[in-house]
Parts: structure tokens; sequence; C-alpha cells
């Protein structure tokens, strides 16, 4: 899905818990999520921690759809 939405000239941002997965069919922005259960949080955390984490993949995200790739990146910190 990932990449027929790129053709039209939209970027996308795969956030995924298995990016293997993701590279396998051809998402070219992958930021990688958390735990499959959890992908974009983690409840062991307190609130403010949790919430902070979440940022931080949003954040992440969103820094990946600035970048100009010509291939399949993976954003790690």
């Amino acid at each position: 899905m990932v990449k027929e939405i790129e053709r039209t000239g939209i970027p996308v941002v795969h956030i995924c818990t298995v990016v293997p997965i993701s590279l396998t069919v051809g998402a070219n922005r992958i930021v990688p999520a958390i735990a499959i259960p959890h992908p974009l949080g983690n409840p062991a955390l307190e609130a403010a921690d949790e919430k902070k984490l979440r940022r931080e993949i949003v954040e992440k995200s969103l820094h990946a759809l600035t970048v100009e790739v010509t291939g399949q990146t993976v954003f790690e910190d």
C-alpha cells in the first residue's frame, strides 16, 4: 500500500515493528516501532515517559517525510 501511495507523489512513512517485512514490501521511509503488541508505546512506562516516547516516534516520522530518499531508508535514532 505504501508504494502505491508514493507513486501518486505523496510521501509515506511506514512505522513498523518488524523492519524486514517493511523492506520486503518495498517501503521507502521506515521508522522502527516499539513492539508488536504496542507499536507506538510502552504501557510499562509512566504516563509522562510513554508520552515522550510516542512524541519521539512521531517526530522521527515527520522528519522522515521531509527527507528526500532514493531508495529504502530506515530512520533509526
